[in-house]
């Protein structure tokens, strides 16, 4: 099979898994559902240790895939930054922008499965991502920006009819091209490093950067942009 070819697999063969995705889904909802409620200390133990797990992903995979010292040290040093960073601008935010961000990567991934799997069409990068398509993506930046549009209508109300709901939906499309993005650095640090998935840690999910590998970058542009506003 040549690279980035894919196989189309009896749907049996590909929903095999499913129930053992969706009670980790269940098990992950839950807890982390829990600790944004609890809040304080422990949604910040919560996201520290989160992101503990995904550092680690994140420098085996570095390691792995580096052809040089060098580039380890390098791929290290821009994992402790991509994830610290993103970490604390997570403890950092309000907890209604949290929600806004989990939210927003939850509807870029929704829509681009659907529309991508609906629509087909041409694969956006195949040797890196075989299966994600650009109407997968278009998709994508549509469910995300109706999902910024409705977080701003239930803050502002009516308002929300104005050039700045207008604003709500670029910016929600715009955050869905950076959950993507993030999707797209991680696969390419997997097949650097010949692996699957980051990890085997959550069944039938893979591991905890595979999870949050949109949340990422998603969560360091708000923080940017919530910090404009509000400084």
């Amino acid at each position: 099979m040549a690279d980035g070819e894919s196989v189309d697999l009896p749907l049996a063969i590909k929903t095999s898994d499913l129930p053992k995705r969706a009670a980790s889904a269940l098990v992950m909802i839950a807890v982390a559902g829990a600790a944004l409620w609890l809040g304080g200390w422990w949604f910040d133990a919560f996201v520290i240790a989160v992101s503990a797990v995904c550092l680690a992903e994140f420098l085996r995979l570095v390691w792995r895939g580096a052809k040089s010292s060098a580039w380890r040290a390098a791929g290290s040093a821009f994992a402790l930054l991509y994830v610290g960073l993103a970490a604390i601008t997570l403890m950092a935010l309000p907890v209604a922008v949290v929600l806004g961000v989990v939210a927003v990567v939850i509807a870029t991934d929704t829509g681009a499965y659907f529309s991508g799997r609906s629509i087909g069409g041409p694969k956006i990068a195949p040797r890196i991502s075989p299966s994600k398509t650009w109407a997968g993506l278009f998709g994508g930046m549509v469910a995300a920006g109706l999902v910024s549009f409705g977080f701003f209508y239930s803050n502002v109300g009516e308002g929300a009819f104005s050039v700045m709901g207008a604003v709500a939906l670029v910016i929600g499309a715009g955050l869905a091209v950076l959950a993507q993005a993030g999707d797209f650095f991680e696969s390419w640090l997997k097949r650097r490093a010949h692996m699957k998935d980051s990890s085997d840690l959550i069944p039938g999910h893979g591991g905890i950067f595979d999870r949050a590998d949109g949340i990422l970058p998603v969560a360091i542009t708000a923080g940017l942009l919530w910090t404009q506003v509000h400084l």
